[in-house]
């Protein structure tokens, strides 16, 4: 069955009784707002932004003490310097670890299948050897704890006994090279670096003991902690086991609270040029923000069970874990989405819907781009597993397009809420997302969140409705960073974000508001790269691709594909006009899948004379963009070299994509 031209429609609506029972209707009720209409909630959460956060407050039973106001805007900046519940203080991991203790807390899943399952009493054991392990190596309120780490257990464990003693908590996921992390972990300067010696993905078992000694010297950490049995090469700098440190731990961990806006991460995004910036996020709103989410917008609730996919590096992993603190079942997937099985290059395609039937799981979360793959290859889930309990299908790191909304009805399951999401790195949160109380529209983002003030505008800075513009956000909301980290951070970050609009969030993204009230991301608004979902920065290509002798100077952008992802298209500039061969170009993606990750590898490489520079010396990837993607250059004035651009012209119009 072809998905790719059926009429915009309805997909689902849920029943009465599924509506009434969703935690969205009964967040309603409590506020008196039974009988409106989900629009005339959101404009409640917006217009009475106070009562509103105070009423969820209630409603979540998050464990704090007493706050002495909601909202306090500092000075005539509402949204710029507001704060969020000052005078409450909270920890977050105790949050994460209420609940009953012989509750299944965590079901580890991998390649291999399901593996083990953790009771909430278990995990508190844990949490409680880890604390210890780092209060042992002198880690203390607000030092920096950095994870080279996959998708498991012990990796949460880390991450929740970090937050738990006010330090705070970084991560890169293991398949990083060696410049990538410490492109990151180099401008956060953390006092321990936790890993492990190997991670299996994809079929295959990956060392990391060398990169782990090369990356701990040139941090100069004061600590490496192994979370198995090994050590990385030999080196100046003290490492420990865990296991050693953790031993004869108490049971329970203790839960110093700290300020409601006390840093918990440091995640990272990346702009068109420099270093990935290094976001700071808060305690509190991170947590409020998640559990608004999570409660409301998702449905999850105690006996749930969660299975996102992701990687530790993207922020959908600090997302996904905060389920556990609305009493959900944690399912942790370690390894490849379509892993490989044999020699020849066979792929399980239908493993991570086995385990979603295997643990019963209530929400599975994925990327647009793996269920394409799944609808390109025939496999229709729904008709060879049981997955009777699955209630929610949470996407998010792209659009998705209509025809995989077809899909997903047509070969997973009729009846459960499909719910594309968007947000960002920079609010670890989504400004528009999921409804399981309304109907499914066919193409469409169900609408914006409880509490974010969204609006679109186009180039006269009007908001529209049924036409794309620029997306904002007008009010304030808990989860916005407190800073960059560095020197000058907190004015950094207002730069980024409010320096378009004076005291207006600017996201970034183009969107379109329909009349449904659903939302479509149509794409961002400047040159960030974002294949398969990812983003990343020119910049993190730049590096490793012009620290090569062959290399003079390179610069990249990503070519829409039209379903919503992009390929990555390199263009280098040679040393000495050396020919752009096949020896060079397979240099240049084996360097950057060992120094940057799979994801930075360009699917096509061209030859070019120059790269085009504005006259202070930045690259300008707009241009070229719009030249591959047949759209003129307004701004060729403002180059150094204008003429450069006429070869990009050339190769668009001999290139076929």
């Amino acid at each position: 069955m072809s998905y790719a031209n059926i009429a915009p429609s309805r997909c689902w609506t849920p029943t009465d009784s599924q509506r009434q029972a969703t935690q969205m209707m009964q967040f309603a009720r409590q506020a008196g707002l039974e009988n409106a209409s989900y629009a005339g909630l959101h404009r409640y959460s917006v217009a009475c932004l106070e009562d509103f956060w105070a009423e969820f407050w209630q409603f979540s039973g998050i464990k704090a003490s007493a706050y002495d106001r909601v909202l306090t805007p500092q000075n005539d900046k509402r949204m710029m310097e507001a704060r969020f519940f000052d005078g409450a203080t909270i920890n977050f991991a105790e949050n994460m670890l209420a609940g009953d203790p012989n509750s299944i807390a965590i079901i580890e899943t991998g390649e291999g299948g399901v593996g083990r399952e953790v009771t909430l009493a278990e995990l508190r054991a844990r949490v409680a050897g880890a604390q210890q392990a780092l209060r042992q190596l002198g880690v203390g309120e607000n030092d920096r704890v950095a994870g080279l780490l996959p998708n498991t257990l012990d990796t949460l464990v880390m991450v929740l006994a970090t937050a738990s003693i006010g330090a705070i908590w970084s991560v890169c996921a293991p398949e990083f090279g060696v410049s990538g992390v410490l492109d990151r972990f180099g401008q956060i300067e953390p006092k321990v670096l936790i890993s492990v010696s190997r991670y299996r993905y994809n079929g295959k078992i990956h060392e990391l003991d060398e990169r782990i000694g090369e990356i701990a010297r040139s941090l100069d950490v004061e600590q490496v902690l192994m979370l198995d049995d090994t050590e990385p090469e030999a080196s100046p700098i003290g490492v420990s086991r865990l296991s050693d440190l953790a031993a004869n731990s108490a049971d329970e961990p203790d839960y110093p609270r700290f300020d409601f806006n006390h840093p918990l991460y440091i995640i990272y995004t990346s702009g068109t040029t420099g270093l990935p910036k290094c976001i700071v996020h808060s305690t509190g709103g991170t947590l409020i923000e998640h559990r608004k989410e999570h409660m409301l917008h998702c449905d999850i609730g105690p006996g749930d069970r969660v299975l996102y996919y992701t990687t530790t590096a993207w922020m959908m992993y600090n997302w996904m874990i905060t389920t556990l603190a609305s009493g959900a079942t944690l399912v942790l997937y370690d390894g490849a989405p379509v892993p490989r099985i044999d020699a020849e290059g066979n792929k399980d395609t239908d493993l991570l819907w086995r385990l979603a039937a295997e643990t019963g799981a209530t929400h599975f979360g994925t990327s647009p781009q793996y269920l394409k793959l799944i609808m390109q290859g025939g496999y229709r889930p729904g008709e060879t597993l049981d997955l009777s309990a699955l209630r929610m299908i949470l996407t998010s790191g792209a659009p998705l397009t209509a025809d995989l909304f077809d899909w997903v009805y047509d070969a997973v399951g009729s009846d459960l809420c499909l719910a594309s999401i968007s947000g960002g790195t920079e609010i670890l949160g989504c400004f528009v997302m999921g409804n399981p109380a309304e109907p499914v529209h066919r193409g469409e983002i169900q609408g914006p969140g409880l509490g974010m003030a969204v609006a679109v505008l186009d180039d006269r800075d009007i908001p529209v409705t049924g036409r794309e513009g620029e997306l904002i956000c007008t009010e304030p909301f808990p989860s916005m960073p407190l800073a960059f980290w560095g020197d000058d951070g907190r004015q950094r970050y207002l730069d980024t974000y409010f320096s378009d609009r004076d005291d207006i969030w600017t996201h970034g993204d183009m969107a379109e508001l329909r009349p449904s009230g659903g939302v479509v991301i149509t794409g961002r608004s400047d040159t960030m790269l974002k294949p398969g979902g990812v983003r990343m920065g020119p910049s993190e290509i730049y590096r490793v691709v012009e620290a090569l002798d062959d290399i003079e100077d390179s610069v990249v952008v990503g070519y829409p594909t039209g379903d919503g992802n992009m390929d990555l298209w390199l263009f280098v500039v040679t040393r000495d006009g050396q020919a752009l061969d096949d020896a060079m170009q397979d240099r240049i993606r084996k360097r950057l899948r060992a120094e940057a990750s799979p994801r930075h590898v360009p699917k096509r490489i061209f030859p070019v004379a120059e790269v085009p520079y504005t006259f202070n010396g930045k690259k300008v990837e707009k241009a070229v963009l719009q030249l591959v993607t047949g759209k003129p250059v307004k701004n060729r004035g403002s180059l150094l070299n204008p003429d450069c651009l006429d070869e990009y012209a050339r190769i668009a119009d001999n290139t076929t994509a």
